[in-house]
């Protein structure tokens, strides 16, 4: 959509021009151009006293189409923070680049660049390519074409005709660190913006597993030159849908083909060096702390979690969305019932958990932020590895059964088996279990997503007995 009519004169494409937004110079290489980055870390780089100093290169994940889309309007985008009472506008300015995924030769060429300090990203949690028990697997989808690729462009020589490069956002980084390595630029950070427990230390594992392909010497000049930061990031952000756009041309005055929709709330948790500077992100609202586990289980568990239940309990019982899913209270129910169990093993100051629950339901309430729970359905055997997994464990451990988190397993469990279209990096191994019937069925697709709880009878008994309730069961209402 390049321009969206106004009577019968066309609107002014939203660019720089219009808006006259100077481009600062990139320092900022950013992986997983979506959604979210330019609603989370792209806001937080624009508000930081010093943006002008720090533009943000993007690249894309799968597809060229959001870089093209953004290249086309000067990479200005417009941010709709949409709330109960009404929505608000702001330009963002803060990505002064946005490439095809594909270009490793332009992703080398800013990551060698002495000016670049920080490599952010947000590729989701199944493009680390971690095994079920957090170790490298090289096995994993994509990484062993990487590792072959790797391995080529390191035995130097003319690159032949169609040879191929790595694949993967962490595959092609890793191209991106040898070029860096080799220019003499020197040390930088990496950011991980992924929702994953210690994600800086899951980055640093994906990435030195996939520097082996290159050999000895990448592998010792990123352990001594590039650090990993550990981040919590938190934001709802929808997909975009055509209203919005036609909302964003009505509202504004011009013709923006990608704007973002995003709830008001907002936190960033940092944790880790910088060894060649950032942008001074606490001024816009960040956190920087010394240890960020408690923060990363508040989220993981009680935000990210309660989506999960949502995702799954709720499309099995008809809802869309994640207020719609919310507000019946049944749903409600198996959030709070889990978000009991998560509580008690969520220690540290100012955590505040009965606050952060209340904000929840309210940010989880808003039901004009349509979260869809398709959405967040996706690349389950992952995310349940973070969510549900660490609750269960701690729970039984403390000689309580963890039903909570196994109700969420179960919920997932038969959400897989109701014939959807499953968007996961095991999805053929999902197919594969659901083939079998009764108990090992269950505890095949347990096993994808943990093996030390599909080896434990008495989990598999408890997710067994609990499949199949969450599409009836029933609760006393609860109001929000």
């Amino acid at each position: 959509m390049n321009a969206v009519q106004s009577g019968t004169d066309p609107l002014p494409v939203l660019d720089r021009n219009l808006k006259a937004v100077p481009k600062a110079p990139v320092r900022i290489v950013h992986l997983g151009l979506g959604a979210f980055h330019r609603s989370h870390q792209a806001w937080y780089t624009q508000h930081a006293p010093d943006a002008a100093e720090w533009g943000i290169a993007a690249f894309t994940g799968r597809r060229p189409d959001a870089a093209d889309a953004l290249t086309a309007q000067g990479c200005l985008y417009t941010l709709v923070e949409r709330s109960a009472g009404g929505d608000s506008f702001e330009v963002i300015g803060s990505i002064v680049e946005a490439v095809d995924g594909a270009d490793t030769g332009r992703l080398c060429g800013l990551v060698a660049a002495r000016e670049t300090a920080v490599v952010t990203l947000t590729i989701t949690e199944a493009a680390y390519g971690l095994a079920a028990d957090g170790t490298f697997d090289a096995g994993a989808p994509g990484v062993a074409d990487d590792l072959r690729a790797l391995s080529a462009a390191a035995s130097g020589g003319p690159r032949a005709e169609g040879e191929a490069v790595p694949q993967t956002p962490l595959g092609r980084l890793v191209l991106a660190l040898a070029a860096r390595m080799d220019s003499g630029a020197g040390p930088l950070a990496v950011v991980s913006c992924d929702n994953l427990s210690a994600n800086g230390e899951v980055a640093r594992r994906a990435v030195m597993g996939r520097a082996a392909g290159w050999g000895p010497r990448l592998e010792e000049w990123i352990a001594a030159n590039v650090s990993f930061v550990s981040t919590s990031v938190d934001r709802i952000t929808p997909r975009t849908t055509a209203e919005d756009i036609a909302e964003v041309a009505e509202q504004c005055g011009y013709s923006d083909s990608s704007p973002v929709v995003a709830e008001p709330f907002r936190n960033w948790v940092l944790s880790g060096g910088f060894p060649a500077g950032r942008p001074r992100w606490e001024d816009a609202g960040a956190v920087l702390v010394d240890d960020i586990e408690p923060y990363e289980n508040r989220k993981l568990w009680l935000l990210n979690g309660s989506h999960s239940i949502l995702a799954y309990a709720g499309q099995l019982r008809g809802h869309a969305t994640v207020a719609d899913a919310l507000a019946d209270p049944a749903c409600r129910t198996a959030v709070e019932d889990f978000w009991d169990e998560a509580a008690r093993h969520l220690k540290g100051e100012g955590l505040d958990i009965p606050a952060y629950r209340q904000a929840l339901l309210d940010r989880f309430g808003n039901a004009r932020i349509a979260h869809r729970l398709a959405q967040i359905a996706s690349d389950a055997t992952t995310k349940l590895r973070m969510r549900a997994v660490p609750v269960m464990t701690a729970e039984r451990a403390a000689g309580r059964s963890g039903s909570g988190a196994a109700l969420m397993l179960a919920a997932w469990i038969d959400y897989a088996g109701g014939g959807s279209d499953i968007q996961d990096p095991l999805a053929a191994d999902i197919h594969a279990a659901n083939a079998l019937e009764g108990t090992g069925r269950v505890q095949a697709l347990l096993r994808l997503v943990s093996a030390d709880i599909a080896d434990d009878p008495g989990v598999v008994a408890l997710v067994s007995g609990l499949c199949g309730s969450v599409a009836a069961r029933t609760a006393t209402p609860t109001p929000l």
